[in-house]
């Protein structure tokens, strides 16, 4: 036992010194070639949907920024497309999705958003079609201004099933709203990320949003990680969100093939900052490609 605890210690306190050295480098960075990314602002009475392809990504990708939202008075759906039961953290897949289920409810109650659309779909054992059309259903009802969703730059296969899902129902609605590109743990980078908020005002609130997935707290320490990175690359104060600002029709352009034929180059960061660099450096060139394409979409 305090074998354990002892290792437990160490394991953290290697963590924080790896995770001071790689801010150093990010914040060294910052200073030589300044980003370009604009600052996150609302004025207030939008309306905005996240699209969240599990139970925690929303927390994990925007958390601070939903709770920016709603600070300025926009009104938010969050939609959470599969129901989580391939989650290990219990063995009974019913069991695990009524566990997410309920961890989302108190996420979003945190959240303070004026509704959560459980879409819950059987995790792995839904098509496309069948989040296509969940989603297409929301998006006619919502209409919505302001959409934040996930993305190919990503390495889950539910992560690029919503997005190409989510990307279709854009299409049929022929919607136009602006989309916002979340990170799930994979860096957006300086090569496709040109918007940034400042989410050190409500870094408290949205870490008891992150603590309210109990079932999932492996992917904490890398979550706050990836805003601390992005805090001091930016020479923001301790956390920030960075997001992939494009127009309706670049998502469609860059999200409506097959997830099949999408490049599986991407790494997200882990739970021991060792190799968080691996996680910026996999697959840039991929990221300056599909910035380019939809540069000429």
């Amino acid at each position: 036992m305090l074998y354990r605890k002892l290792a437990r210690t160490s394991k953290r306190s290697v963590n924080r010194g790896l995770e001071t050295f790689w801010s150093l480098g990010f914040a060294a960075l910052g200073r030589l070639r300044p980003p370009t990314a604009k600052r996150w602002s609302s004025k207030g009475g939008r309306r905005v949907l996240v699209v969240s392809p599990h139970p925690d990504d929303e927390a994990i990708g925007c958390g601070g920024t939903i709770l920016l939202h709603r600070l300025a008075g926009d009104r938010l759906c969050i939609a959470i497309a599969t129901d989580g039961r391939r989650s290990r953290a219990l063995p009974d897949p019913a069991a695990m999705a009524a566990q997410r289920h309920r961890e989302a409810q108190a996420a979003a109650k945190l959240l303070d958003v004026e509704r959560l659309e459980w879409l819950g779909l059987p995790e792995g054992d839904c098509s496309p079609a069948d989040i296509q059309q969940a989603l297409q259903a929301l998006l006619r009802s919502l209409r919505p201004e302001l959409v934040y969703a996930p993305s190919r730059i990503d390495f889950h296969p539910e992560h690029f099933k919503v997005a190409h899902a989510l990307a279709l129902a854009l299409a049929a609605e022929r919607l136009t709203p602006t989309v916002r590109v979340y990170q799930i743990q994979v860096p957006l980078t300086a090569a496709t990320s040109n918007l940034v908020a400042d989410v050190s005002d409500v870094a408290a609130r949205s870490e008891q949003v992150l603590a309210a997935y109990t079932s999932q707290q492996g992917t904490v320490n890398a979550t706050l990680r990836l805003r601390r990175y992005a805090a001091c690359l930016h020479g923001l104060r301790t956390h920030a969100e960075q997001f992939w600002e494009m127009t309706c029709s670049q998502y469609v352009a860059l999200h409506s093939s097959s997830p099949q034929e999408w490049r599986g180059v991407f790494r997200g960061l882990r739970s021991f900052a060792a190799t968080d660099l691996l996680a910026y450096l996999a697959g840039n060139a991929e990221r300056e490609r599909l910035r380019s394409c939809i540069g000429s979409a």
